[in-house]
This record gives C-alpha cells, structure tokens and sequence, in this order.
C-alpha cells in the first residue's frame, strides 16, 4: 500500500497498527522519495513451493541446451590462429 505523507499523518496509529497485524508494508512517499514502513520481525523467505506448476518445456530439455558444434569445427581453420593483424 503506497500513501503520502499527508495521508500517513492523519492516520498514523491506524496504519501502524494494520502494518503490526498484517505485516504488509506501508510506502510513504514525501518529497519525491519512498520510504517503507515495516514490522521488524518480517519473514523474508518466500515458500516456492506455493508457486503454480507451470508445463512451458514440450519435449526434452536436453533438446534446447545441446548444441551440436561439429558442423562449426573446422581443424585447419582453427590451427591457423587468429585472423592477420595489418603491419604499422
């Protein structure tokens, strides 16, 4: 929830107190700049395991990380070095 500074004055122990029971923190913003209101004893750790499953990957995850570099690999190209520099 963002407020201004306004706002958080008239209401200041209102939204302390919903910042104590909810822990949602509370944006402040005053002179161009946000501040954050937050109970100190905030868990921090998300549970991934409340994310949805999601199926994005059709057909083998090996498919899209194997690159096959024989069709770039040339020995003599290779062996020559690095492209000439021009002299000075």
């Amino acid at each position: 929830m963002a407020i201004t500074a306004s706002k958080l004055r008239e209401n200041i122990y209102n939204i302390l107190d919903e910042v104590i029971e909810t822990g949602v923190p509370v944006e402040v913003t005053r002179k161009g700049k946000t501040l954050k209101i937050v109970p100190e004893n905030v868990k921090r750790i998300r549970d991934l395991s409340k994310l949805p499953v999601r199926d994005c990957i059709v057909g083998d995850p090996d498919d899209l990380v194997h690159i096959d570099w024989m069709s770039e690999w040339s020995e003599l190209k290779n062996l020559d070095g690095p492209p000439d520099e021009p002299d000075e």
